[in-house]
């Protein structure tokens, strides 16, 4: 999917969301408990910021980016009704990052996974701007494990643009992190009608 999609999108974006809204906002509680008081914090692919905004409560900054710049500026508008200061916005590709290894804290891609023909090359290059004693939290939807009434939801996305490549489970999705052979991996799963798989990558210090 282009920027020029998303950016047609980013006015309704929100509204999208509104049948799995409790799991979203769980989501984003539990990836601003994740993030360290005081941490440098990246999020690509963030929409109009509701991970990043979380983040913000705690993180000493927060860099919110996205392909859309619609998206963001969506994303800076909720910022500034919240009063939030120490968050930046810019337009980057999360698979070409300018930023130099070892950056960030904090690494947050959420909910766009599934959407990647490779979702592979996206975690490898979150991973590389992630310093040492880091942390990758990769929030991602887990369309395989929905029931039958939701999935008839979801194909109702696919028919206005959204183009799922990947239908993680749970346990599909912890082994595609794991087959990577990057760091530690866990994953916490919020449950609801399409939950949502938290996976977190630790690391290690070199």
């Amino acid at each position: 999917m282009s920027a020029a999609f998303w950016d047609r999108l980013a006015r309704f974006y929100d509204l999208t969301h509104w049948s799995n809204g409790k799991v979203d906002a769980a989501a984003a509680a539990r990836v601003a408990e994740l993030v360290p008081a005081g941490a440098k914090v990246l999020e690509c692919a963030a929409g109009t910021g509701a991970f990043s905004l979380a983040a913000a409560e705690r993180a000493g900054s927060v860099l919110c980016t996205d392909l859309s710049q619609a998206m963001l500026e969506q994303a800076a508008k909720k910022a500034a009704k919240r009063g939030l200061s120490d968050i930046t916005f810019a337009r980057r590709d999360l698979l070409a990052l300018p930023d130099p290894d070892g950056t960030f804290d904090v690494v947050i891609a959420a909910n766009v996974l599934h959407l990647l023909p490779e979702p592979e090359k996206a975690v490898r290059e979150l991973w590389r701007v992630a310093a040492p004693g880091g942390r990758l939290i990769l929030p991602t939807y887990l369309q395989g494990k929905v029931g039958a009434a939701y999935g008839t939801m979801i194909k109702i996305y696919q028919g206005v643009g959204f183009h799922y490549e990947h239908a993680f489970t749970p346990e599909s999705y912890r082994a595609f992190l794991e087959s990577l052979g990057l760091g530690r991996v866990t994953v916490e799963v919020v449950h609801g009608r399409l939950p949502e798989g938290i996976g977190v990558l630790e690391k290690p210090i070199e």
